[in-house]
């Protein structure tokens, strides 16, 4: 009798807070009166509280970023009254979080939101626009994480401001998210942009894709940016064989190229942000590479997603040991599509291959962390900042341009030994996570590459040296296969070693650290050190040192003297080799490019989209 009676009490209770949920809503009012000064003001309405304090509060992280970023501290005059407008007393419990009390069910939270920085993570305003990330703009409630939203944005009179998001659209300027973590990952643009559209039908479904452009440029370089995209949207949904379902089957690119914004892209479900203050006139390229990066996102991280990052925490740096295939791979595939739609040729592919390449082979990183601890790093060095000095120009190698080297030599082995690509793999990969949505493991990745190759032990090898170790295979006769020869620039030549440096009347002063292996390391020179001779002439501009450097050949030692703290020292510098290296076609250097080069070349770079 009584375990009936408490199972019946428990149905009852369970029946109401689901209930109570059902009622829970919230609804933002955003204005802008004061956008020359860069401000809005913001309400919030929290309905359906069911707790006698709520905790209001500013995102401390964002989607796509992995660093903490601190909103709250643009957020200020928050008042809060409840549904009959009276005033509600708010304690302030932590540098994030409003708690409110007395409100009988509904609360409405108002305050002023600063925004100066456009780009990816924070929030824009002025007389031109308002550029809003939503974990920098909107206050959320604890207990509100599944309640469905509404977003009002009152646009300002006379600026014929138009709205760009991946929201659901309502009725006129309201949009609609079903729950908290869609409400954050849904940047927004209000100005009066350019808009273009167009629709693929796949499976008896049709999909948009938007470009809404907030720039100074002609409508010609519009059109042409627009074309591009295209091509690069074409190329990647050829990687894949098909695009996602979009969510309210829309993707948005929204982006803004205007001299007060920073550059940036920032994936989301379905949108991207891509920013930058350089125009279409001077920079199509550079700022469609983002575009392609971002895109490729779509796939690879907003649903072929790291169990890691499931679910994002706004109020925690967010870490995961994948960031490697997550960030890197999509970098691989970001700079490969704009080859493989024509944007670029393949000489600046190789081109722009070097310096990827002499980024992680000649940093000393390597030694220190392997590629999946270097993931881990990401709370430390995305957008994250410090005051105080550190070592990262030996301990650390963005897991970026590391995973896009080790994404370059997986694919340029599975073409060489096994017949199938890295395409293949991510395909693989998009029928088992992605397509699904279900999260994956580390485990899980070397599981698919064996399946993939049919090579258990690669498989198992390769995640051993190349993911938790720090291997990488010599990429020489990888890259001989489709006619690129890798050399060093300037063989012969003698070096410091890289450090800035910043001339003056007195010498050379070290403006970074020195980097590990290098002359200037094994000397015992470091940064804030003031070069005054080096053997025994003067330093007070590059040319000097070029003049010093061009009378010897690496392996000389030659004498330095130098001052630090006050205080004049010697030491003895042993000349390094010039290490840089470059990748150049067979063809500029007049080797033969063989018909099996030509044809592992188009296998590669070619075109795939039909």
């Amino acid at each position: 009798m009584y375990k009936k009676i408490y199972t019946l009490l428990g149905l009852g209770l369970l029946a109401f807070a689901n209930s109570a949920l059902a009622q829970q809503q919230v609804n933002y009012q955003l204005s802008f009166p004061n956008a020359v000064h860069h401000e809005a003001q913001i309400s919030a309405t929290f309905s359906g509280i069911t707790s006698d304090t709520l905790a209001v509060l500013m995102s401390r992280s964002s989607p796509g970023r992995y660093a903490l970023h601190e909103f709250a501290k643009n957020v200020y005059s928050v008042q809060a009254t409840d549904a009959q407008g009276k005033k509600l007393p708010i304690s302030r419990t932590s540098p994030h979080q409003w708690n409110v009390t007395g409100h009988k069910g509904t609360v409405t939270i108002n305050y002023t939101l600063f925004g100066d920085h456009t780009d990816g993570t924070y929030a824009g305003i002025d007389e031109t626009h308002a550029h809003l990330n939503m974990p920098a703009t909107l206050m959320h409630a604890k207990g509100f994480e599944k309640a469905p939203a509404r977003v009002t944005f009152n646009l300002p009179q006379g600026k014929n401001w138009k709205i760009a998001t991946q929201l659901k659209p309502e009725s006129g300027t309201t949009y609609s998210a079903p729950d908290f973590q869609y409400l954050m990952d849904s940047p927004t643009e209000l100005s009066n942009f350019e808009l273009a559209e167009w629709t693929i039908n796949e499976k008896n479904k049709t999909k948009t894709i938007q470009v809404a452009l907030h720039h100074q440029g002609t409508k010609a370089q519009f059109e042409e940016y627009v074309a591009k995209t295209k091509n690069i949207v074409a190329e990647q949904r050829a990687v894949f064989g098909e695009l996602p379902n979009y969510d309210f089957g829309r993707y948005t690119f929204i982006a803004c190229y205007m001299p007060q914004a920073n550059g940036d892209g920032m994936e989301h479900r379905n949108s991207t942000i891509v920013t930058g203050s350089r125009t279409l006139a001077s920079a199509m390229g550079p700022l469609l590479n983002t575009v392609s990066h971002e895109y490729f996102h779509a796939w690879n991280v907003e649903r072929i997603r790291p169990k890691s990052l499931e679910p994002f925490n706004f109020q925690e740096a967010n870490m995961s040991e994948a960031l490697w295939l997550a960030e890197g791979f999509t970098s691989y595939y970001g700079d490969l599509i704009m080859t493989r739609s024509g944007i670029y040729d393949q000489k600046k592919y190789a081109a722009d291959l070097a310096g990827d390449l002499n980024y992680v082979l000649l940093s000393p990183g390597r030694k220190y962390h392997s590629l999946m601890e270097m993931s881990l790093q990401a709370p430390f060095v995305d957008a994250a900042r410090s005051v105080d000095p550190v070592n990262r120009h030996n301990t650390f190698i963005s897991y970026y341009t590391y995973g896009l080297v080790t994404g370059l030599t997986l694919d340029l082995t599975l073409r060489r030994d096994y017949n199938t690509t890295l395409d293949n793999y991510m395909q693989a990969l998009w029928r088992k996570y992605g397509k699904p949505e279900k999260p994956y493991t580390l485990p899980d990745l070397q599981q698919t590459l064996a399946e993939v190759t049919k090579d258990a032990a690669f498989a198992e090898r390769f995640f051993k040296e190349n993911i938790y170790g720090s291997h990488l295979p010599d990429l020489a006769p990888l890259l001989a296969q489709a006619g690129l020869e890798l050399r060093k620039s300037d063989p012969g030549k003698a070096a410091i070693g890289p450090v800035s440096v910043e001339y003056g009347k007195e010498g050379a002063t070290l403006t970074s650290g020195t980097v590990v292996g290098t002359a200037l390391y094994e000397a015992g020179l470091d940064r804030q050190d003031v070069l005054l001779t080096l053997d025994g002439q003067k330093l007070r501009s590059a040319k000097d040192l070029k003049k010093i450097l061009s009378k010897h050949k690496p392996g000389d030692s030659i004498p330095v003297t130098f001052k630090r703290l006050g205080e004049t020292r010697t030491a003895t510098l042993k000349l390094d080799e010039v290490p840089t290296l470059e990748v150049v076609l067979f063809e500029a250097t007049g080797k033969q490019v063989t018909p099996e080069m030509q044809a592992f070349r188009k296998a590669w770079l070619g075109p795939k989209a039909s």
